[in-house]
């Protein structure tokens, strides 16, 4: 992983029930709904293509269509606006 990575940041779906935390160091950190830290692990960019590594094993992956918008899973994440 780069340091500074472009996609690093905030992602949220729509509705805020998914929201995807992309760490700079190259891992993630997933809630859902309620569930602040439902799946966690490490991800890789290649381009604009998002790979990910779940600890407990199973992989995932996506792909970025700009530079706010994730497609992952069937669903489409935003990124958020970092807060001051």
């Amino acid at each position: 992983m780069r340091p500074n990575h472009p996609y690093a940041g905030m992602w949220v779906t729509d509705d805020n029930r998914v929201r995807h935390e992309l760490l700079p160091n190259g891992r993630y950190v997933e809630a859902r709904g309620q569930r602040e830290r439902a799946y966690q692990g490490r991800y890789e960019v290649d381009g604009t293509h998002i790979e990910y590594w779940d600890d407990t094993g199973f992989t995932a992956d996506g792909d970025f269509v700009d530079a706010n918008t994730l497609h992952h899973g069937g669903m489409i994440l935003r990124r958020q606006p970092a807060t001051p």
